[in-house]
């Protein structure tokens, strides 16, 4: 794995049982079905029933990830920095957390029409989160620990957690700079 790969890898995997996941964009991330075919990782449509191949190409994707596997690699070397989707940690199964997950897809307006709600879009959800309310955090948050996304730079880690009713973001640089002369 590369130098960015590990770096995300070390803050993305806990030593204890949570697991990790990422929701990714199937709009954003090219050739996303024919990879989850390949490597096989336990994932999701968050989409339900049979799709149609245009929209199963666009769908999102819920993905445990494993430690060193081909397909976890492949997601933190070539998707950080691309708003390819978001990350988190969870105790809670596949199965629970695509239950949780489908609950946000879709939003309505002022007018009550139905609207998609793309927030597994880091650029989305790092700007949507701090404007919730506490009770829609802990609806957001539910079963998930904590979220993490690419900052809009792709140059450091942001990391959302649920403290005592209240948000918490920290940022963390991706790689270190080198101490200058």
């Amino acid at each position: 794995m590369n130098k960015q790969g590990e770096a995300l890898a070390d803050k993305l995997f806990p030593e204890d049982e949570r697991m990790v996941f990422t929701v990714l964009d199937g709009a954003s991330v090219q050739g996303l079905r024919q990879r989850l075919a390949s490597d096989a990782p336990q994932h999701e449509c968050l989409y339900r029933g049979d799709l149609e191949p245009d929209m199963a190409e666009v769908a999102p994707y819920l993905v445990q990830l494993e430690l060193n596997s081909p397909f976890t690699e492949w997601v933190l070397e070539q998707g950080w920095g691309k708003h390819w989707g978001i990350f988190g940690q969870s105790a809670a199964d596949l199965r629970e957390l695509r239950q949780h997950f489908r609950r946000f897809l879709t939003v309505h307006d002022p007018e009550g029409r139905p609207l998609y709600f793309r927030y597994y879009d880091p650029r989305v959800l790092r700007v949507y989160l701090p404007t919730c309310s506490a009770d829609e955090l802990k609806e957001l948050f539910g079963p998930v620990q904590a979220y993490f996304m690419e900052d809009d730079t792709g140059s450091s880690v942001l990391r959302f957690l649920l403290k005592d009713g209240k948000l918490s973001k920290q940022s963390e640089a991706l790689l270190a700079k080198p101490a200058a002369p």
